[in-house]
């Protein structure tokens, strides 16, 4: 299949309908891992034409995805990055968690978007924002895959450096991801304090059970069941 683009039809549509002067696209990343933070960037992109070869970071690799950061963080006319850590998630259940952290992303931007497009088929985020959501907006749209690109490279950058004090866990490899080397370390060496420890995985680690926070909002069985099976790697 051709490599499409993304476009600024749906910024353009939002400024048209609504009278949105500045839009905002947001992309989260982190949500199906079993350690670290999900985490969220908004960017404000104008209509200015896109770097060459921007698109969802999933479908790039490691090398065009970092250079591509690199030149995003200048290109873009404003960013900002939302975090919320594996015990909020933990606490408050991963909508909430995903709501906090867009939150913190949005809030921290220059100026203050008057829309938002948000990658997804579901509204996370809510009021006070104004949400346009795309499903594929981070392939689709420009500032939806900005904002991919970006809170990828960093989370990712983030997850590695957690890997330098627990080098069993690979996380410079998985992001904190479901994979054998995770799983194993796991067994071994029980969660670390970046481990989101009221998801399901929990159960499997027997010597562990002491550890496993109940949850207060059952929510993410659907998500932990794909992370389990390393889907969104």
């Amino acid at each position: 299949m051709p490599y499409e683009p993304p476009t600024h039809t749906v910024e353009r549509s939002l400024r048209a309908t609504t009278g949105a002067k500045i839009v905002a696209g947001v992309d989260e990343v982190g949500r199906g891992a079993w350690a670290g933070p999900v985490t969220v960037c908004a960017a404000i992109t104008g209509l200015r034409r896109p770097p060459e070869g921007l698109t969802d970071s999933k479908l790039l690799t490691v090398k065009r995805r970092t250079e591509l950061a690199e030149v995003l963080s200048t290109w873009v006319t404003a960013h900002a990055l939302g975090h919320a850590s594996a015990e909020e998630i933990d606490e408050l259940g991963m909508t909430a968690a995903l709501r906090l952290a867009a939150g913190r992303a949005l809030e921290a931007l220059p100026v203050r978007p008057d829309a938002v497009i948000l990658d997804g088929k579901h509204d996370y985020l809510g009021r006070p924002w104004r949400v346009r959501t795309v499903i594929k907006g981070d392939q689709s749209c420009v500032a939806v895959a900005a904002a991919s690109v970006l809170a990828k490279v960093f989370r990712d950058g983030m997850m590695a450096e957690l890997g330098l004090q627990h080098a069993a866990f690979a996380f410079g490899e998985n992001a904190g991801y479901p994979s054998p080397v995770h799983r194993a370390a796991l067994e071994e060496y029980g969660p670390t304090p970046y481990h989101r420890v009221s998801w399901s995985y929990m159960d499997a680690l027997t010597r562990w059970q002491h550890l496993k926070k109940v949850r207060v909002v059952a929510e993410n069985a659907a998500l932990e069941a794909g992370g389990q099976l390393g889907f969104d790697f």
